[in-house]
This record gives C-alpha cells, structure tokens and sequence, in this order.
C-alpha cells in the first residue's frame, strides 16, 4: 500500500555549496521557486534530482542558505554530477 507523493515545490540547481579553499561535492545549492516565508518548512524534505540519461539521484534538505533568496542546501548520496548544475528538481514532503 505505497501511495505516490506528489511533488510540493520545484527548486533549480545553483551550484556545488563551496568555500574559498573547498568544494562539498555532496552537498548543492538549490533555489526554490516558493515564498520567502515558507523556505524554512522545506528543511528535512526530500529532493529528487534526474538527468537525461535516466539517472535518478535523491537527496533531503539539510538547511536554509538565503531566506530573501529562497536557497537552501541540500545533501545528496551519491554526489550529483556537475552536468546537472542548472536542472530542474522536485522537492517533496518530508513524511
């Protein structure tokens, strides 16, 4: 009885979060297309991110980065590839 989750919110891939001697490849900035207001209610969702060749990666959110600019990080495993910087996620509820 696995009843189909809909997706609650779309988010783009900014980037690899990064520092300035480090990258954290596992861990990736993603802008939501939400209100400002709701951002922090995202965080323990998961996230489901796919490339053209029908890789499927997931990952769940870990915390807010910008509340103004609707960005958050999320941890994935295994490490996303760069080629899906720019792509397309769905955000789901955190059940």
């Amino acid at each position: 009885m696995s009843e189909r989750s809909e997706a609650v919110a779309r988010g783009i891939i900014v980037g690899y979060r990064r520092g300035s001697a480090r990258q954290y490849n596992n861990q990736v900035l993603i802008q939501l297309f939400v209100d400002p207001k709701q951002v922090h209610s995202f965080v323990g969702s998961k996230v489901v991110a796919a490339d053209r060749h029908g890789n499927v990666y997931r990952g769940r959110i870990v915390r807010v980065h910008s509340e103004s600019k609707c960005v958050v990080v999320a941890r994935f495993e295994p490490n996303i590839p760069g080629q899906l910087i720019g792509s397309l996620v769905d955000v789901f509820s955190k059940k």
